[in-house]
């Protein structure tokens, strides 16, 4: 900071007087605004606050400090002391701070904001295009939420036009929608930028790959885009129209790149494409394909046996029959409290191409005590609601005449709302001579001896040979973190409800969640790494608190003393900045891109 003299003319004379002028950057090169107007001042008084502006530049180093103003001689000269009046100190302009900061400092770690200088075109525009993908992603992790709210509200409340060097009134909902169509044509060079980045930082293995596959919801009809369609709804909105998206995750959940389907797309049929995409990306290498049972079929087995790829996989609930003997069976390896496993052989055919196809196949029988519980409260729930409506229906039978249709489609719509317990009963509606329904049922004791058994227990296929039945079982349930990816994006980054219509926005939308994912997973590496556990969001929220202040200070002249100031964080977030390893500044520096 330092000082420069204004003039201005009132009453036909010439007045001078003096403001504090601040540089800073921006991306249209170095740029100057007054931090506050201080008037007419004396020689002892300019001296005065071209001293303090110099020492609170917050320069980097002493030799990025701009020269003096003025020239004096300290001994003649002496810097005079202003009077504060201390009942009108206050505080203006505050504004959030350590979400942004933080997040920058992600992407920082990340090298994106390199790639992306690098990548995105550059042309007469004002505010490059990285700057403005790069608020479209923050305000992604830290306030979900449109592209108006973006430019109209939330962008003001934060720290990011000094951040960034872009001031508010570049920052339109036009200019960010501009910027999702500049973004997607590098979703591919992104993701094979993040898979090398965060194998660096985290020393990654990519030997298991965890696919799953979602759905996430349209408001609105989307009649411009043929990617949504209606089909099955994880979100339980089968009333919208929808989009699928399949994503690769590492054994840790570290993201290597997804896919966007049509919403009416079976699961099984997605995956020979991602495998294909994957290996066409990353290489094709001796890597373990895990899935979940939705994935299985034996077009999709054959495909990855014929390609010599391992997989890991469930099974559907009716194959687990086939092994009833085995279940019977004591030789259970318990690997950890309440979890037990065992390797077994595929039921063999008496065809010989069955059993070629099978013998290079290994099953694992999981059974556990806390789902069993699960499972049979289920059940035993659902049958108690059908037993006693069965009863009630037989007595009102008996004393009403009943037309049995009528009563076929209530006991019908009864097993219909309980599956889980409709198939341990037989009921059947049989017509009296006189033409009347009455109700005869029972419970069938193989199928209640047969949940009795299999609560709890799950099925796993696989051609992994050369592991033991614990590591396969911790391979599989590692797709837990597939999962705990799609919460978080349909969560804490809002990727559900989709309001872009046409489907090129729609694909950056999913684009920019992915990125925010990224930031979140890079987050919680280094939380872990730092002993904080493996929840960011916490980490997020603290040092959200953070706020960028202006504190003005008016003295006995006249003059008000105007400073921009980070707040000092309490002693919880020191402590989580020391360990992190990250140095909060005293004042904002504009980040250069």
């Amino acid at each position: 900071m330092f000082l420069r003299q204004y003039f201005k003319k009132k009453d036909g004379r010439r007045h001078a007087y003096w403001g504090l002028v601040e540089s800073y950057r921006t991306e249209r090169g170095p740029r100057q605004r007054v931090v506050a107007w201080l008037g007419l001042m004396d020689e002892a008084g300019r001296l005065g606050v071209a001293q303090a502006a110099k020492s609170c530049s917050g320069a980097r180093s002493c030799s990025d400090r701009q020269l003096p103003l003025f020239e004096y001689d300290d001994e003649h000269h002496k810097p005079e002391w202003i009077e504060v009046d201390a009942k009108g100190v206050r505080v203006e302009n505050c504004r959030q701070f350590g979400g942004p900061w933080l997040a920058m400092r992600l992407i920082e770690h990340l090298q994106l904001d390199d790639f992306l200088k690098r990548h995105l075109p550059r042309g007469q525009e004002q505010v490059r295009w990285p700057l403005t993908a790069t608020i479209l992603v923050i305000a992604r992790l830290l306030e979900p939420s449109s592209e108006l709210h973006i430019a109209e509200q939330w962008y003001a409340k934060t720290a990011l036009p000094e951040l960034l060097g872009v001031p508010e009134s570049r920052v339109d909902d036009n200019r960010l929608y501009r910027a999702l169509d500049v973004l997607l044509p590098h979703k591919e060079e992104l993701e094979k930028h993040f898979k090398n980045r965060l194998g660096e930082l985290f020393s990654l293995e990519y030997d298991l790959l965890l696919y799953d596959i979602t759905s996430t919801y349209f408001e609105g009809q989307a009649t411009a885009n043929s990617m949504a369609q209606r089909g099955y709804s994880r979100d339980q909105r089968s009333d919208c129209k929808q989009v699928c998206i399949g994503l690769v995750v590492s054994r840790c959940g570290m993201p290597l790149g997804y896919e966007v389907f049509a919403g009416n797309t079976a699961d099984v049929t997605t995956v020979e494409q991602i495998v294909e995409t994957m290996e066409a990306r990353y290489g094709k290498s001796d890597r373990v394909w895990v899935m979940d049972r939705g994935m299985v079929s034996e077009d999709n087995l054959q495909f990855l046996r014929e390609g010599g790829r391992r997989y890991i996989v469930g099974t559907p609930k009716s194959m687990l029959k086939q092994f009833e003997r085995q279940l019977h069976e004591e030789n259970w390896h318990t690997i950890r409290d309440g979890i037990e496993v065992k390797l077994c052989h595929p039921p063999v055919s008496e065809e010989s191409d069955e059993l070629d196809k099978t013998q290079t196949e290994t099953f694992i029988l999981c059974r556990s005590r806390d789902r069993a519980q699960k499972d049979a409260a289920i059940v035993r729930r659902s049958a108690e609601r059908i037993e006693a409506r069965l009863i009630a229906m037989t007595a009102r039978c008996e004393k009403q005449r009943r037309d049995p249709m009528k009563v076929e489609r209530e006991v019908g719509r009864l097993l219909g709302q309980n599956t889980r317990g409709a198939r341990l009963f037989d009921v059947q509606v049989a017509k009296t001579k006189s033409g009347h329904a009455r109700i005869q049922w029972q419970k069938v004791q193989p199928q209640v001896d047969w949940h009795s058994l299999s609560d709890g227990c799950y099925l796993l296929r696989t051609n992994v040979r050369d592991w033991s039945d614990e590591e396969l079982w911790k391979a599989y349930i590692q797709l837990s973190e597939a999962e705990a990816a799609f919460r978080i994006h349909k969560t804490d980054l809002s990727i559900r409800p989709i309001w872009h219509q046409k489907a090129e926005r729609v694909e950056a939308h999913i684009l920019v969640c992915f990125l925010a994912y990224v930031l979140w997973k890079t987050l919680g590496g280094m939380c872990q790494a730092a002993g904080l556990g493996s929840e960011p969001r916490r980490v997020l929220d603290e040092l959200s608190e953070i706020r960028a202040v202006d504190v003005v200070l008016p003295t006995k002249a006249g003059i008000e003393i105007r400073s921009r100031c980070i707040t000092r964080p309490t002693d919880h977030q020191k402590i989580l900045l020391q360990r992190l390893k990250l140095r909060l500044p005293t004042k904002i520096i504009p980040h250069e891109m």
